[in-house]
């Protein structure tokens, strides 16, 4: 007799499990529900809805902590923690439709946000006007092509024309899947950069990337003008360092070229957080609002939770820990660790020697849901993934 831990984060791992001891189909349907353990947190409800919400969890057999104000009504809000299984959430949510107090509205969110953290049911694909990347089968490669004299992380190697063409050419060779053209610096304390200058730095190097490479092309940059001329010129990606906050017209640049997905990385000045986690979600998943209100459409949204931007080295390791709680949103998720000083900071390393760093957080992120990183070092990490996958996505 022996017994081993394991672990079950999703519908079709429990139905594995379960099948693979002999169960017949019909018991596999009804257990796999009771396999899968989730902790939800539902921020800033009444104390009302809350005792409600906490006497039909009990009631299915789950459990809920709410503010001890909540018992005698000495609090008007309150953040709650679900804790059950997905048949128990499943039948909750049953219930939750019919209640007053704004929770049949939670009975929705909780029911998506349930879909979206089942990774058997995660979007396949992405479509970049007429490139299909595979997302679920495999990680994405995202090479780094930054025409900038002041980069923090290569110091303008490929400020020249031919060079940046040639080095472009070399990371599809060694295997990235997209290439992000990058004109103006977002290291820490950057002075902003003119229109014109972006312009100028950007489009003669994707004009001609355009026409020599047969992957998709990705802009970084958050204006939106520079969004227009080089989706025009054949740019199949926008990604927004911004995520919609500094331009008001990037959505609505995006949204008129069919297919074209925008990329929303959270940023913000300073460091300061009530809640950190709670507040990058929740700017996330305003920046995906405005985007989806723009016309954008949901498969067309990938997140980026911004290492490095509005967040000190402890934060920035705090988020990679919780890197799999960005799924809750349900939409693809890029992680941009590459060479960062999260990981000089935390090896006492130049940015010359954060190879194996980065190489740490790009597997410990695709094993925590990334889909796509955002790198420099295209040899090494393509390896890296590779590896990673092969365990991973199995």
């Amino acid at each position: 007799m022996r017994i081993r831990a394991i672990k079950i984060d999703d519908a079709a791992k429990a139905r594995q499990e379960i099948a693979s001891i002999g169960a017949d189909d019909a018991g596999v349907a009804v257990m796999a529900p009771k396999a899968i353990y989730r902790v939800i947190k539902v921020e800033n409800i009444s104390a009302k809805a809350a005792v409600v919400l906490k006497q039909e969890m009990l009631s299915k057999g789950g459990e809920a902590a709410v503010s001890r104000g909540v018992g005698n009504f000495s609090v008007e809000k309150t953040d709650v923690l679900l804790m059950g299984t997905v048949r128990q959430f499943n039948r909750l949510i049953s219930k939750l439709r019919a209640q007053p107090f704004g929770l049949s509205k939670l009975a929705e969110l909780l029911c998506q946000a349930m879909g979206n953290l089942d990774s058997s049911c995660r979007q396949l694909g992405l479509n970049c006007r007429g490139y299909h990347l595979p997302l679920g089968e495999r990680t994405i490669v995202m090479g780094i092509l930054n025409i900038t004299p002041d980069s923090f992380s290569d110091g303008g190697q490929f400020f020249d024309l031919d060079v940046a063409v040639e080095h472009a050419l070399e990371m599809v060779e060694q295997g990235a899947d997209i290439i992000d053209i990058g004109g103006e610096s977002t290291r820490p304390k950057a002075s902003p950069l003119p229109l014109e200058a972006e312009l100028e730095r950007v489009m003669p190097v994707l004009k001609k990337l355009v026409r020599e490479i047969k992957v998709p092309i990705s802009v970084d940059t958050y204006k939106a003008e520079v969004a227009r001329q080089a989706l025009a010129e054949g740019a199949h990606i926008i990604n927004d360092v911004w995520g919609l906050q500094a331009d008001p017209e990037m959505a609505g640049v995006v949204a008129r070229f069919d297919d074209a997905p925008l990329i929303l990385m959270h940023n913000q000045t300073g460091n300061e957080y009530k809640s950190m986690m709670d507040d990058i979600l929740g700017s996330l998943g305003e920046s995906a609002g405005k985007a989806l209100e723009a016309g954008i459409k949901r498969e067309n949204i990938v997140l980026d939770p911004g290492i490095g931007f509005g967040k000190d080295t402890d934060q920035n390791l705090e988020v990679m820990n919780r890197l799999w709680e960005f799924k809750t949103l349900g939409y693809p998720i890029l992680l941009g660790t590459s060479r960062k000083s999260m990981i000089g900071n935390t090896l006492g390393l130049p940015v010359t020697e954060r190879v194996e760093g980065t190489a740490a957080t790009v597997a410990f992120g695709i094993a925590q849901g990334a889909d796509i990183v955002r790198v420099h070092d295209i040899k090494e990490m393509v390896r890296v993934v590779k590896m990673t996958d092969a365990m991973v996505r199995r």
